[in-house]
């Protein structure tokens, strides 16, 4: 059994920052990529932020130069570092671990955390 749980999500001011972590447990034995998505109300989850095994990251482009993904790998836990927020920032934010076993890949699933920016 896998938990992937988010945290770090709130209300936050225009401007301001805020950190979500998402810390994966149990039995996960290779994670291949961690990444962050969000969905917005009335909009399709978009990719955010995703950071690959070997420390490759990439952005979606509403977000790069404000935010930076990280990873422990010694916790299974990643991190998304969110500055200069802005009100189109709203979202539910998931945390995606993707990992294999073997020949087999495994996609795990958050349950979400909520940003909410203020203008």
């Amino acid at each position: 059994q896998v938990q992937v749980v988010e945290s770090g999500g709130g209300l936050v001011q225009a401007g301001g920052s805020l950190r979500l972590s998402c810390a994966a447990s149990g039995s996960i034995f290779s994670i291949v990529a961690m990444k962050w998505y969000r969905q917005a109300p009335g909009k399709q989850r978009e990719l955010v932020a995703a950071i690959m095994s070997g420390g490759s990251t990439n952005y979606g482009d509403s977000v790069k130069g404000r935010f930076t993904i990280s990873r422990d790998n010694a916790k299974n836990t990643v991190y998304l570092q969110m500055n200069s927020l802005k009100p189109e920032d709203t979202a539910v934010y998931y945390c995606n671990i993707g990992a294999t076993r073997g020949l087999m890949a495994y996609d795990y699933w958050g349950q979400g955390t909520r940003v909410t920016v203020s203008s």
